[in-house]
């Protein structure tokens, strides 16, 4: 049986992202398994001599692109790993050369600290060496409401009930940057037109308490002072682009002025299956991940092969810490199923695919292609 991966789940996307050289990518793209022989040893994309031709394809995308924002901002976008059923990190190369050409590089690892930053930690940043010396925790009112309960055609109203109701689930993400990979964390609310006064205080009342009661424990066990408070800033970049954003710029310069100091989940020599243990329940707040025989099977024909200390990256959805996308807030107790089991030797990770994520997402019920005209002088409407 097979199928088809959207290209962002690809394996060749994902060892595309993880190389930091011309050299580094033939070799990764060579080491691809493809399938085996009649003896069951892996046949990979070097024994078919093809490792070349493919380099060849892929040769000048290696060069990460330079665009800039309306505002002229430079910024090195390159590579499309989804977070939900890939890395979900910009390219390695792209990372290193924001980092020669400037003060201060900022990416991005979608999805939340559960899907993107934990695999930013344990995956990237264990085969690149890079770690950051800051996380930003990204918040919006609507977002918080919306994990409150509160239905999505209601979160343009005032509804301090549900963002408290909601408020859970970002702790959880800021907790899990600071307990479980050693980041100082910084918490932006990119605020809307719609979002009130009294909603932004709960989130901040709320950052503040996190903040004391991390202190309070620091304190308690290494000498008060230790510990930072959790600052949180309000940006308005959403509306006002750049001029909008600058507390948020000059809180993150202040916050680098003590850097992190970057933990991981679990380390290499830990069996697979206890990795991916690791990060459902240090992580997700999972009682345990649950594998099917054949996962079970191809996990340990990997470490019998010589893949186990590969890092685990997990296939997941993206709108809750567990596998069912509407069980919100930060739910404690679950099960993580995991279905099937793929190698991916080119990027160097092994995936877990859970619950019910498709590595190849369909469109929605009417696609935006749906809506784009062009009119008689040319011009086209329906892109926004």
């Amino acid at each position: 049986e097979s199928g088809f991966d959207i290209t962002a789940a690809s394996q060749i996307m994902a060892t595309f992202c993880m190389a930091t050289s011309l050299a580094d990518l033939n070799k990764r793209l060579g080491r691809i398994v493809v399938g085996s022989d009649y003896d069951g040893n892996d046949v990979t994309v070097e024994d078919l001599g093809i490792a070349g031709a493919l380099t060849a394809v892929l040769r000048d995308a290696l060069a990460p692109n330079l665009v800039q924002s309306l505002e002229g901002t430079p910024a090195i976008v390159h590579g499309g790993p989804f977070a939900n059923i890939a890395h979900g990190c910009n390219s390695v190369i792209a990372t290193q050369a924001a980092m020669a050409l400037g003060e201060v590089a900022i990416t991005e690892a979608g999805f939340g600290a559960d899907l993107g930053a934990e695999k930013f930690f344990d995956v990237m940043g264990r085969q690149s060496g890079i770690t950051p010396d800051l996380s930003i925790v990204v918040a919006t009112v609507r977002a918080l409401k919306y994990q409150g309960g509160a239905a999505l055609a209601d979160l343009e109203n005032e509804d301090v009930q549900a963002l408290r109701a909601g408020l859970p689930n970002l702790i959880k993400h800021v907790t899990n940057l600071q307990d479980v990979f050693g980041q100082k964390v910084l918490v932006a609310i990119n605020r809307f037109e719609a979002d009130t006064p009294a909603e932004i205080a709960v989130i901040e009342e709320a950052i503040g308490a996190l903040s004391a009661g991390s202190t309070a424990s620091a304190g308690a066990t290494a000498g008060a002072g230790d510990a930072e408070a959790i600052r949180v800033v309000v940006s308005d970049h959403f509306t006002q682009g750049g001029a909008g954003s600058l507390d948020l710029a000059r809180a993150t310069m202040k916050a680098l002025e003590t850097p992190s100091a970057t933990t991981l989940c679990y380390p290499d020599d830990m069996a697979l299956e206890e990795k991916a243990q690791a990060v459902v329940q240090r992580v997700y707040g999972a009682e345990r991940a649950t594998f099917t025989p054949a996962a079970k099977r191809e996990l340990t024909r990997l470490e019998r092969l010589g893949y186990g200390k590969l890092p685990v990256c997990i296939a997941k959805t993206q709108y809750s810490f567990s596998t069912d996308p509407k069980v919100l807030g930060a739910p404690e107790g679950f099960e993580v199923p995991i279905r099937e089991v793929r190698l991916s030797a080119g990027a160097g990770f092994i995936v877990l695919i859970s619950g019910s994520v498709m590595t190849m997402p369909g469109l929605p019920k009417r696609p935006s292609a749906c809506d784009i005209a062009v009119a008689p002088d040319g011009t086209v409407t329906g892109i926004h």
